[in-house]
């Protein structure tokens, strides 16, 4: 059993101890250290943990933590303590003003928790910052990087695996009033636009071009946050993820340096694709402050529908056919028996209250000619598989009253959750000849362990969410909920899919083997020596 050891290198006070018993020689040696560290139970030991920068102490089972002046580490990144974080808050309001920079409690309580995220953390960012230009995130960059304290960039909060949590506290950046258009070239069908825009919003000040960014996620969902996860939506059957979209990017590095991935042509073969390195990750390389996109045009029409069918296998098999068929779709989402019940114990949506059955949400586009044979091929094809029910509808108010369940699901679930209860809402995306297994086996294991679960698809792209409701107060809810999400997800992988088709990783979620994973951390590294940017999203360090 090692004993208590100090050793000391010029400024740096390192502290190691390998047994519960070095903590013991430590406190017995230095009895005031006690009330600067806290202890839990980890992985192979007791692992003690740094509260304050006046002592210096390391971990159980050999980890090595120190304090290097105001900054503290746990076998890991070397991050600022919360006493220097609001100190560096405040140097960065006096370098962009105070109207920029926002201490109050509950809007750091709404930047750190998100009550519809499948993952969250009880750790909150010091601060939260507001810049206005891409300068402005340059220099808030430069003096987080000088103190060492971690950067978490934010759109509008919307998405659902603890993508924008603190999990280490630091500075929250803020990025809603980059909110320009800050150019449109409709004859090239680009935009450039900042991170905070809006993409609904987006798409209205346009429309009168007959150009649109084809994306269809949360409609709250901010161009910055689309980017950083590579969202995608109810469109991406027909239009692909936002990836698909991006001509390039304006990021600011870790230590503030400005970099512009490319120009904006649209196809080019000169070096590195660095504007792909940075869509889907999470701000952990970067923060985005400007993009350029790609638009589409304005189909001449739209039209939607709505098949029931008696099984999820059956609402699947007969999307499988309309695709190998050619029929042309835009989009095909899927709702199970449970959603469209929860749909109308919150009162119906669009007018009317739904069958509760496996529901298909088709979506035409084009000439009005080839949605109407369309919708006739999906017509006949639902019938063969078993479809008992079809309607269509092509004037905007109908299909407005068809697609509606669609777009009010995440609000019926949370409306319908008993008090005290939480949502997991996860998704993975298989190869689409696996969807209905994969949906399958995970409904019948959460009814299993006594979950109320449903689910919903972006089926014409074998993806789909399962949305569990669970008490966290409850230890075998907490438990049997967890289990669900990791079969759910092992699952994926066996059936060569992935942990996360369009929510991104975030802090729940951890997918690639070791080889490709320390590739990504070479990036990292290389991109951001000192772990400030997201930390503690996509993978660990």
């Amino acid at each position: 059993m090692q004993a208590f050891r100090t050793f000391t290198r010029g400024r740096h006070n390192l502290a190691r101890c390998d047994t519960r018993t070095a903590w013991t020689n430590l406190a017995a040696k230095k009895p005031h250290a006690s009330r600067f560290i806290s202890t839990r139970k980890g992985i192979g030991g007791f692992q003690y943990y740094i509260k304050e920068t006046a002592f210096t102490v390391a971990v159980g089972c050999g980890i090595i933590a120190w304090n290097y002046q105001d900054k503290i580490s746990l076998g890991g990144p070397i991050y600022a303590t919360k006493k220097k974080m609001i100190e560096v808050a405040k140097l960065i309001e006096n370098e962009i003003g105070e109207s920029c920079v926002s201490f109050d409690e509950e809007n750091i309580e709404a930047h750190g928790h998100f009550e519809w995220s499948t993952s969250n953390t009880t750790v909150r960012p010091v601060a939260i910052i507001t810049p206005r230009t891409t300068d402005e995130v340059s220099r808030i960059a430069k003096i987080c990087f000088k103190y060492r304290v971690p950067m978490i960039p934010f759109g509008a909060g919307s998405s659902v695996e603890g993508n924008s949590s603190a999990p280490f506290s630091g500075i929250c950046i803020d990025l809603s009033l980059m909110n320009r258009i800050v150019e449109f070239h409709p004859n090239d069908m680009d935009v450039v636009v900042e991170a905070g825009v809006n993409w609904v919003d987006l798409n209205n000040k346009i429309k009168d071009s007959g150009l649109f960014l084809p994306l269809d996620p949360s409609p709250s969902a901010h161009i910055g946050g689309m980017v950083a996860t590579n969202c995608s939506g109810t469109n991406a059957m027909r239009y692909g993820t936002m990836k698909d979209w991006v001509v390039n990017l304006t990021v600011v590095l870790a230590d503030g340096r400005v970099v512009k991935t490319r120009q904006r042509p649209r196809k080019t073969s000169a070096g590195y694709n660095l504007t792909s390195l940075f869509v889907g990750s999470e701000g952990t390389l970067g923060i985005v402050t400007e993009a350029t996109l790609k638009l589409a045009i304005i189909p001449e029409d739209f039209s939607v529908a709505i098949a029931t069918f008696p099984t999820i296998k059956d609402a699947a098999t007969a999307t499988s056919k309309m695709m190998r068929e050619g029929v042309p779709l835009a989009a095909v989402e899927l709702m199970d028996e449970v959603q469209m019940k929860l749909i109308n114990q919150n009162g119906g949506a669009g007018g009317k209250m739904w069958a509760e059955y496996p529901t298909l949400f088709l979506k035409f586009s084009g000439t009005k000619r080839n949605i109407s044979e369309s919708i006739a091929r999906a017509k006949a094809i639902s019938k063969s598989y078993g479809g008992t029910s079809f309607d269509s509808a092509s004037d905007e108010r109908s299909m407005a009253n068809l697609w509606a369940a669609r777009k009010e699901a995440l609000y019926a679930n949370l409306a319908a959750r008993p008090e005290g209860t939480q949502i997991w809402s996860t998704d993975v995306a298989v190869p689409l000849s696996r969807l209905a297994e994969i949906i399958a086996l995970s409904k019948r294991e959460s009814s299993s362990l006594g979950l109320s679960s449903s689910v919903l698809g972006h089926v014409g792209d074998g993806n789909f969410h399962q949305i569990v409701m669970y008490n966290p107060d409850k230890p075998v809810e907490a438990a049997a909920v967890k289990k669900c999400v990791h079969n759910m997800m092992t699952r994926a992988i066996e059936m060569e899919g992935t942990v996360s088709g369009e929510h991104g990783i975030g802090i729940g979620k951890k997918e690639l083997g070791p080889t490709t994973i320390g590739v990504m951390k070479a990036l990292k590294k290389s991109l951001d020596p000192y772990w400030l940017m997201n930390p503690g999203k996509v993978f660990d360090k």
